[in-house]
Parts: structure tokens; C-alpha cells; sequence
């Protein structure tokens, strides 16, 4: 918590000493009015008398409480402190972007380390000073409450945790392969009953979509309940792995919520402003080749563009404005750009296959090699399974309606406390 530190004792300047801080004062005022202004334009708070409103030190000191977490109370110089942590080198509308989050990591610290105490488990000032000092250069002792949180999740996860989790559970190996859509698995499934390789297929970077099973050639190893998902961030292969037969080849299974990289865009260029670099457009973005040409086919037989737009697009920027998009040339990808610069006014796209983007929905193709209802776990996946509880016991101390944690930074508070962890 912020201390206030000992006045240090009053000395007099020299007229030439006088003179040079006076000049240094007046660069700062300057440097400090644009460095409002700049905060202000993040915040779009400009105009309207607020500058009569404005939050500075003279009113609003920095050891001001504003964040509560139980009976801890966090002041304005702790939370600027941890802006300048967890935000070092950003400028100040990265940093804007991270206020939130800042507010959320300090009481999370703090709930955590409440609780830990509760458990016997806690963290020496020695082993703190030692972690900070083996930073290079050291870190500050204005951040020991983030190293010892650290180390506190550390023993957390080792000694607590570590008790909570098997050695010995049921588990399966399992092959799996992620595809764009169910045309293209049934395709795939084919090639697989006729005797094609399955680690060649999911090892296609044309085909398998998910970077793990790829990286596997989708061999994804025995597993027990409950790790498959922490690695592939869906439940359908841990659910399909936990309830078929062995040696079964499942046929395409929908994931309706799995991200993927790439997705195809149907674009339609309106005008163009080649001065500006500039051009309007209509657009939609789609999870598949399948999808992008069944719904292509709509529009060359008359359906609204907006109307289809708003039920298939994933390209958020655009959809609720029924497709419309305001592009400028080089913000969005190479294949984007090439067609909304260079291709003809009025003109409907064939699908436009894009791997900078990602779009949710696919197919999977799994099957089931083996099952071993009492099989040693490996370490990679007990610490899986660790880290996956600690984070559901963190959730539950948020959850837990006796957590008191509040939070006083309203949006002129959290400006200036940015406009003050990059230097002010």
C-alpha cells in the first residue's frame, strides 16, 4: 500500500538555479496541457466545460482510496504505480485500453493473497526481495505486491492444488482434425475409409484449422477428462473422446464456437476515393468456402445484401450497418485490398479465402485409437489440470457474494491517472 514519504528539508536556489527551474516549470505546463489534450481526445471528452471539471492533484490527491477490496484499501499512487507495470512502454491510448484490466489484476491480487493466507500458505519478505532483485535491472519494492502474488499462485498451484489432482485416471488417445465446413469433412472422411493417412490430412495446412491438432498431425495423445478442452478451447473432442467405441470414425461433428484463422469475404466495391486511399464498400465475412458460395448464389438470385449480411457476416465492424464498410487501403489484409482497390465498381467478388481473419464454426473428425481406465498422467497435463483449477477457485473468490470489492475510478480519474504513469 502507498506510504507517504518523509517532506525533505526546504533548500535555497541560486538567481541562476531560479531562473532554470522556472524555465523547466514553463515546458512542463506546456508538455502538460498537450498532454491533456491528447488524453482528452482518447477519452472524446473534449468540449463542454470539462476542463472547469478536471480532475488534478490539487482536488483529488494521490492518496485517494479507489479501489476496496474487503478491508484493503488501494490509493491513486498504487493504481498509477500499476499502470506503469503493467502497461510500460505503451502510449496513452494503449494505455487507455488497459485500465480496466489493471483494476481487475489488483484485486484479483489482493483476493487472492487474503485467501491464500486463509490456507497457510504465504510468501516471505526474503523470497520477495529475492525475486525482485533477480529482474534485470531489479524491479522496484513498489512492485513486491505483484512478485509476491506471483510466487504466492506459484505455491498455490503446487502445494494446495497439486493435492487436488490425480495421478492415475481414466484416459483416451485420440486422432482429431478440424475442418471449414461439412462438405469439405465429408470429403475427408471419404479420403480416410478409403485408406488415406490420417496425420497426412490433419498435418495439411489447406485443411486441418486448428493449430494443435495440426502441429500433432492429429495425434492428440492420451488425455484424461477434462485437459482436451484447456488445449483446444472447445468441449466437443473431450465429449466425443469420453463416449464412443474404439476405432470408430466419427462422421462430421458441428462446432458451432471454435475460432479458426480464415474465413471468405464477399465484397462489393461502391466507390472509391483514390486521393484519400479511401473506398466504400459492401462486405460480408464468412466461415467457409461452402457458405460464402451458398450465400453468393442468393445475391446473384436477388436476395438484399444487407438482409444476408446481418444473418451470415462475422466481420463485426460491418454487419450491423447491413454490410456497408468505409475502407481505408492498407488497414485491412493483402487480399482485402486487392479487390477493394483494384477490381471493378459495382462488381460482386467470388469468394475471397483470407488467413489474417478468424471466423467461428467447422467440423470435426475424430476417432478413438485406444482407452485406458487407469493410466498415469503425464506431468504436462497434471499442470494443465493445476492451473485450470487455481483459475476456477480465483473465478469463485469473484463470484462469492461475501467478496466486498469495489472500485471509485470513473473515466476523468482513470485519464488522468494514465496521463501520470507515462510521466506527468
Amino acid at each position: 500500500m502507498a506510504k507517504k514519504k518523509a517532506e525533505k528539508p526546504k533548500r535555497e536556489l541560486t538567481k541562476r538555479q531560479l531562473s532554470r527551474w522556472q524555465q523547466q516549470k514553463r515546458r512542463q505546463r506546456i508538455i502538460l496541457s498537450l498532454g491533456i489534450l491528447v488524453v482528452l481526445a482518447v477519452l472524446g471528452v473534449v468540449g463542454g466545460g470539462v476542463y472547469n471539471q478536471w480532475y488534478v492533484p490539487e482536488y483529488k490527491p494521490l492518496h485517494e482510496t479507489v479501489i476496496e477490496v474487503n478491508d484493503t484499501k488501494f490509493d491513486m499512487d498504487y493504481y498509477v504505480k500499476m499502470l506503469k507495470f503493467y502497461g510500460s512502454g505503451m502510449s496513452a491510448q494503449q494505455m487507455y485500453s488497459l485500465v480496466d484490466a489493471v483494476v481487475t489484476a489488483i484485486e484479483r491480487n489482493e483476493l487472492v493473497s487474503q485467501e491464500a493466507i486463509k490456507l497457510g500458505i504465504s510468501v516471505s519478505d526474503e523470497e520477495v526481495d529475492k525475486e525482485l532483485n533477480s529482474y534485470n535491472p531489479p524491479l522496484s519494492k513498489d512492485y513486491g505486491d505483484v512478485v509476491r502474488v506471483q510466487l504466492l499462485v506459484g505455491k498455490l498451484r503446487d502445494e494446495y492444488f497439486d493435492k487436488q489432482v490425480p495421478t492415475l485416471a481414466k484416459q483416451r488417445q485420440i486422432l482429431a482434425m478440424f475442418l471449414e465446413s461439412e462438405s469439405q469433412a465429408n470429403e475427408v472422411r471419404a479420403k480416410l475409409e478409403a485408406g488415406e493417412d490420417f496425420a497426412t490430412l490433419a498435418g495439411d495446412d489447406k485443411l486441418s484449422l486448428d493449430a494443435v491438432c495440426k502441429a500433432k498431425k492429429g495425434d492428440l495423445g492420451w488425455r484424461p477428462e477434462g485437459v482436451l478442452p484447456l488445449l483446444l478451447e472447445t468441449s466437443v473432442v473431450d465429449e466425443y473422446a469420453f463416449k464412443s467405441e474404439v476405432g470408430v470414425l466419427s462422421q462430421p461433428i458441428f462446432d458451432e464456437s471454435k475460432t479458426k484463422m480464415v474465413g471468405y469475404w464477399l465484397i462489393k466495391v461502391e466507390s472509391r476515393d483514390d486521393e484519400a486511399k479511401t473506398a466504400k464498400v459492401k462486405v460480408m465475412l464468412l466461415s467457409s468456402e461452402q457458405q460464402a458460395d451458398e450465400v453468393r448464389a442468393r445475391l446473384e438470385a436477388g436476395e438484399d445484401f444487407a438482409t444476408l449480411a446481418k444473418e451470415f457476416s462475422q466481420h463485426d465492424e460491418s454487419k450491423g450497418n447491413g454490410g456497408d464498410f468505409e475502407v481505408t487501403q492498407g488497414t485491412m489484409s493483402s487480399v482485402f485490398d486487392e479487390f477493394a482497390f483494384k477490381s471493378e465498381l459495382g462488381v460482386l467478388s467470388q469468394p475471397i479465402r483470407d488467413e489474417a481473419v478468424s471466423t467461428t464454426g467447422g467440423y470435426w473428425l475424430m476417432k478413438v485409437v485406444a482407452i485406458d481406465d487407469n493410466k498415469q498422467i503425464t506431468d504436462e497435463d497434471r499442470s494443465l489440470l493445476k492451473a485450470d483449477a487455481l483459475n476456477k477457485w480465483v473465478k469463485a473468490l469473484f463470484d462469492d457474494p461475501k467478496s466486498k470489492v469495489k472500485s471509485y475510478l470513473d473515466d476523468e480519474k482513470k485519464a488522468w491517472a494514465i496521463w501520470h504513469a507515462i510521466g506527468g
